[in-house]
């Protein structure tokens, strides 16, 4: 299997000067994602946890409802990329074959195997109400990611997600060249390890559109924080799905863009400081 990370020659223009040099950069591979020996969809992704991609990916497209209902899975290196071939029972075979195309998806693209414009913008599924989580423990859980992001802290160049509970920290953390995958690997690395989403936050390192909206709603994850801002459509599918999301978080705060509830927030009132829930 590819290695996630390359080394490539290069030539640095700095300040009048020219230099050589070589840096460290993100491997990029075609991955397709096979059923039952048909191609749905291939996207180009990071050679690295794929068996949680797939998982992740079926979850959030779909087409199976639990890992179980994968009967196997086999990851297949060929010369030009990467084969995910996955057997399905009859049922969710059946599913997968009215929506299947052949579609070579740019780098992270997020719907794939889609007909229409209203499929493409379906309504995400509605989570459960979980906990409140205090703004101590957001910022906690924004900080603990940064370190560990082995394969940007090489390159620069990839997006994270990760999961997060105060009872546990850092469940897990997935990388990848597509913000998507990233998601999508992180839904199959807690599938596999039957993790509870209630109890938890869905911590992402990039912009929060729509599809990542949909895929932290099909883990069931009731708050999601992001670095980046959200577009208008992912704050109207966010709050129709009831998930608190808060996003450009930085290291003195973010901000709540729905279903406030969930964040304990504390308000300088000038005077004394009063603790109260959004």
């Amino acid at each position: 299997m590819p290695d996630a990370v390359a080394t490539a020659d290069r030539q640095i223009w700095r300040d009048g000067h020219l230099g050589e040099g070589t840096r460290l950069i993100p491997e990029e591979s075609a991955i397709a994602l096979t059923y039952n020996g048909g191609t749905y969809a291939v996207m180009m992704g990071t050679p690295q946890n794929l068996q949680d991609f797939a998982v992740g990916f079926s979850l959030s497209e779909g087409i199976v409802r639990s890992p179980e209902e994968i009967v196997s899975l086999d990851v297949v290196e060929l010369d030009d990329g990467i084969e995910l071939r996955m057997w399905l029972a009859s049922p969710q075979a059946e599913r997968v074959n009215e929506r299947r195309r052949h579609i070579a998806g740019p780098t992270g693209c997020g719907i794939c195997g889609i007909e229409s414009i209203a499929e493409a913008v379906r309504p995400a599924a509605v989570v459960a109400e979980g906990r409140v989580f205090s703004p101590r423990e957001i910022m906690a859980a924004m900080a603990s990611i940064t370190v560990l992001q082995q394969i940007n802290i090489q390159t620069r160049a990839v997006h994270a997600a990760a999961f997060w509970t105060p009872a546990h920290g850092l469940v897990a953390l997935r990388e990848d060249v597509g913000r998507h995958n990233a998601l999508d690997k992180l839904a199959g690395a807690l599938a596999l390890e039957s993790v509870s989403p209630s109890e938890g936050i869905v911590l992402l390192t990039s912009r929060v559109s729509v599809e990542m909206v949909q895929r932290t709603a099909a883990i069931g994850a009731p708050l999601m924080v992001a670095v980046s801002a959200p577009t208008a459509l992912a704050v109207r599918t966010a709050d129709a799905a009831g998930i608190t999301l808060a996003a450009i978080a930085r290291a003195d705060g973010f901000e709540i863009f729905t279903h406030p509830q969930r964040i304990a927030v504390t308000q300088y009132t000038g005077v004394a400081e009063a603790t109260h829930v959004a």
